[in-house]
């Protein structure tokens, strides 16, 4: 890759890897409703004048239906779970459960028709199991179950999110349904944020969080990885979601003071190999148009 290859490649490796640091941060003092709806409308007022002077948001009234779905598997409902779920578990194990998605990805992909499992990327979904498996029972007391059951429908909504998008959005540009998205999600969370919100100003370090979240990692992380894509190409640049969980880990260990467990290091590596395996295309399979790695990168993007 060229340099500023590289540099698009690391930026956007750590600025999809912080998000779980700065949501552990902000249900500190605000509700999980509160910081969806702040997240998603900050994101929404940058991207919708963006999409909106480039003529990318008329062409969606074709496709609402899809729009529909791709919005509350994409972002409605998991990023509410997410929140909600962070409340009990730390950042650094919810980034690593979140590295699954590659998994379910694929049995949906396979569940669909659109992919094969042949017996390596099956043994790679093996090994991706047994490692949230590891992270499960050696990191996880009895008393999250309720937080688990919250992730396993982050999962599943950012793996379903992409194959929608995949499918029957990939004529659409993408800042175009991503700030429709962002947008109608901000609008169902507005009554709800209403009433849930904070009695006092909170602090400085959530607000930063905030901030960060809506800017950094929605609004700037999308337009970048569209550059992404454009300089290193679509395959390439969804390398990133193998290195988003090793970020958050760190993040949490390090700023957070979160615990680095024998659960998260095994855990780790064994999701890591086997979503490398189960995702992993067959030599002579023709390249993917742009539209499916950038949809299916979306979501790694917490």
């Amino acid at each position: 890759m060229s340099r500023r290859g590289w540099l698009l490649f690391i930026a956007m490796g750590v600025i999809w890897g912080v998000p779980y640091l700065l949501i552990k941060v902000a249900v500190g003092s605000l509700s999980p409703a509160s910081l969806v709806f702040l997240r998603t409308g900050l994101g929404a007022l940058l991207l919708l004048p963006l999409a909106g002077a480039r003529g990318q948001l008329r062409p969606l009234l074709r496709h609402w239906p899809a729009v529909l779905v791709f919005t509350a598997a994409e972002v409605t409902v998991p990023w509410l779970l997410l929140a909600r779920a962070e409340q009990r578990l730390s950042s650094s194990l919810s980034g690593l459960l979140i590295a699954a998605v590659p998994l379910v990805g694929a049995i949906l992909g396979w569940a669909g028709g659109t992919e094969r499992l042949g017996g390596r990327r099956l043994v790679g979904l093996l090994i991706g199991l047994a490692g949230v498996a590891a992270l499960v029972g050696l990191d996880v007391r009895g008393g999250d179950a309720v937080a688990l059951l919250e992730m396993a429908g982050v999962v599943i909504g950012y793996a379903i999110g992409p194959y929608v998008l995949a499918r029957y959005l990939s004529e659409v540009q993408g800042a175009g349904v991503t700030g429709v998205s962002l947008g109608l999600s901000a609008l169902v969370y507005l009554p709800v944020a209403a009433v849930q919100r904070p009695r006092h100003w909170p602090g400085l370090n959530v607000i930063g969080a905030v901030l960060v979240l809506a800017i950094l990692c929605t609004a700037a992380a999308f337009l970048l990885f569209v550059q992404l894509i454009a300089e290193v190409g679509p395959i390439r640049a969804t390398v990133i979601t193998y290195v988003n969980p090793a970020v958050a880990v760190a993040l949490g260990v390090l700023v957070n003071g979160e615990p680095f467990t024998l659960g998260i290091g095994l855990g780790f590596a064994l999701v890591l190999a086997g979503s490398v395996l189960a995702t992993r295309r067959p030599a002579r399979v023709e390249p993917v148009p742009d539209a499916e790695p950038i949809s299916a990168s979306l979501a790694r993007r917490v």
